[in-house]
């Protein structure tokens, strides 16, 4: 059994920077795909971005050239800084735990067996 948790939410102005952080304990960290996705007020969970097992990376369209997703095997952490901040930014960050460590659909939340309860980010204008 996985148990994640994330911090590091808040309010921020746009053009800010923020970085959410998942604290992760239980299971084999560093054989899961680790991701974070975002749900804004009346949408569906979206995917934001992920850090396989093996390190590589793939971001969403909406925050690419602007976010950064890194993790700490030792210390089974995963983190999302996302610079150049929007309105539109604004939603709730959830931390996600694909154990199978999946070559593809790694945007669909359904491929995730762990998930951390959220942290809000707001971004004014």
């Amino acid at each position: 059994q996985v148990q994640l948790v994330e911090s590091g939410g808040g309010l921020v102005q746009a053009g800010g920077s923020l970085t959410v952080s998942c604290a992760a304990s239980g299971g084999t960290f560093s054989r899961s795909n680790m991701a974070w996705f975002r749900q804004r007020a009346g949408e569906e969970r979206a995917f934001v971005a992920i850090v396989r097992w093996s390190g590589s990376t793939t971001y969403a369209n909406s925050v690419k050239g602007r976010s950064t997703i890194s993790r700490d095997n030792g210390k089974k952490m995963v983190s999302l800084q996302i610079n150049s901040l929007k309105p539109e930014d604004t939603a709730v960050y959830y931390c996600a735990a694909d154990s199978s460590a999946r070559f593809s659909g790694w945007e669909s939340t359904a491929n995730y067996d762990y998930w951390g309860q959220g942290t809000q980010v707001t971004v004014s204008s």
